[in-house]
């Protein structure tokens, strides 16, 4: 079993995509964010923990409390990001028996490839600043998730740069 640490709804209220979305067509791209940008800012070992405490329901007993502030906090806001990063170039296509097929509304005009690009790149943006917010609150409470530094062998060790840069020529 595998916890997802959004639901619908916080993605829904808390990013650029409409409550019309269908959830079916991003639930993929939510738990593609949670395994690549998620687990790699955790670290697999604080990563399991946070799994472990929701899938016992016990993430809102009281001395879990640090946990639950860091799921509330801080994991949320930027597992909803990333998700709506990976969800964007998607979101106009569907795959079907028939083929792949761009959705175009009769009361809309779809924007183009440099317009998508921008907003591409501003959801990352924003995803990067909830990032650093995480990797700063992680450090400066590191005592309080010893998960943090005690990933070993096949562990995916946490990232704590947050150093984003494009190409440099």
């Amino acid at each position: 079993m595998k916890a997802i640490f959004i639901t619908s709804e916080d993605i829904k209220r808390y990013s650029i995509l409409d409550g019309n979305v269908d959830n079916d067509k991003f639930n993929q791209f939510t738990e593609i964010a949670q395994d690549i940008h998620v687990q790699e800012y955790l670290g697999t070992d604080l990563y399991e923990k946070l799994q472990s405490l929701i899938i016992s329901a016990t993430i809102d007993d009281v001395e879990n409390a640090v946990y639950k502030t860091l799921l509330e906090d801080y994991v949320k806001p930027m597992h909803i990001r990333w998700a709506s990063v990976e969800f964007v170039p998607y979101l106009a296509y569907t795959i079907s028996n028939g083929g792949i097929y761009k959705h175009i509304s009769e009361s809309s005009e779809s924007i183009n490839i440099d317009e998508v690009n921008l907003l591409l790149e501003r959801t990352r943006s924003t995803a990067e600043f909830y990032t650093r917010r995480l990797i700063a609150f992680l450090c400066d409470n590191s005592t309080d998730y010893p998960e943090y530094q005690t990933n070993s062998n096949g562990d995916i060790t946490p990232t704590k740069n947050s150093n984003y840069t494009g190409w440099v020529l």
